[in-house]
């Protein structure tokens, strides 16, 4: 996409990334069979191939990763029974109330710094539960965290929480829709990761650059009745070998080169931080700075083709990704300068005149 005579820069998500020639021919190519029935080979490639890697018996190949999650819930967490969280947490900020709507669950949230649920947060709030008192069921942490800025959970405190859980025999589940980006940030393996919790959502469709997708890993043992609710939440898919391929491909050519995306973010934030805005050290590939006016940003900006979001009045939020090089940052970042430079000083001038 092009506007007038450059390339439109699009740093809203790394949900925006299409599929190369490569992961197309993968696509096209791919071996197929009725997944619902469970005689898709690609699909079932896939599912293998991250439960091994992650560590864990089982795994479920579903449309989207909040569908995994809500599924993931759900085995862990009946209705009318509790689930504590960050209060920023996707699930429940992105996911259209659906741990209460489909699952009939409480939640209850502890304010974690950057998002971080540490186990000394969590032995101040979890409820052992009696006949009056409603007992906590489970724990999701989320690696990385979105609305912190993609800030990682470190392995020892995923550690210290699953230790904190299991001794109160609680679950855990991980939203690992950005697990890649907390691997290649920290070079912890995944099976490190996997050991940390009883069920892991990851998401192919971010950082790995694949069209659609998630994997949902739990045990063997639940994967009839996750099968199940994957079906009534409308997610039993046919010939979705197709969709696995792409998941497959970027497996083999998209998880190591996932580094560059955390360089231009950094590129991107030493930058904006040079010109004088306020910039949260990125951890990984999400970039959020704190700006007056950050809705007229996000317009002027887009009016030079550079495309980024707004998550608050004061925040604007940039999301490297495989479809976004260096020399688009660059763009990006001169545009963005601009851009911030002159709205605050049109707001500076507007508060120094008393207008309203």
């Amino acid at each position: 996409m092009s506007i007038g005579s450059f390339e439109t820069v699009d740093l809203r998500s790394d949900t925006v990334t299409r599929p190369g020639p490569g992961m197309r021919a993968a696509m096209a190519g791919a071996e197929v069979g009725d997944d619902l029935f469970g005689e898709d080979p690609t699909v079932r490639a896939l599912e293998d191939r991250l439960a091994g890697l992650f560590g864990f018996s089982g795994a479920l190949f579903t449309p989207s990763g909040v569908m995994a999650n809500q599924i993931a819930l759900q085995l862990l967490v009946g209705p009318g029974e509790e689930l504590v969280c960050d209060a920023e947490a996707h699930i429940l900020a992105h996911e259209e109330a659906s741990p209460a709507r489909y699952g009939g669950i409480q939640t209850r949230t502890v304010a974690a710094e950057r998002g971080v649920v540490t186990a000394a947060l969590l032995a101040g709030v979890v409820r052992r539960g009696n006949p009056y008192t409603l007992g906590t069921r489970a724990v999701e942490v989320e690696q990385t965290h979105t609305r912190a800025g993609g800030t990682v959970h470190p392995l020892d405190t995923l550690r210290a929480v699953r230790e904190l859980t299991s001794g109160l025999g609680l679950s855990v589940h991980m939203d690992g829709a950005r697990i890649w980006n907390a691997m290649a940030a920290t070079g912890t393996s995944a099976r490190a990761y996997g050991r940390t919790a009883d069920s892991m959502s990851v998401c192919l469709s971010k950082g790995l650059g694949a069209p659609v997708g998630s994997v949902l890993l739990l045990p063997a043992e639940s994967l009839p009745r996750a099968g199940k609710l994957r079906h009534g939440l409308g997610g039993g898919m046919r010939q979705s070998g197709i969709l696995a391929a792409a998941g497959l491909y970027a497996l083999d050519h998209h998880v190591e080169r996932i580094a560059e995306d955390h360089a231009n973010a950094a590129l991107l934030a030493a930058g904006l931080r040079d010109a004088g805005f306020t910039v949260r050290p990125p951890e990984t590939n999400i970039v959020l700075i704190e700006v007056p006016g950050a809705d007229e940003v996000v317009a002027r900006a887009a009016k030079e083709g550079v495309l980024v979001t707004a998550p608050g009045a004061e925040t604007v939020r940039l999301v490297t990704h495989l479809d976004a090089g260096r020399q688009a940052c660059r763009r990006a970042l001169g545009v963005l300068t601009a851009v911030m430079t002159d709205v605050v000083g049109g707001a500076r001038d507007t508060a120094a005149s008393g207008r309203p």
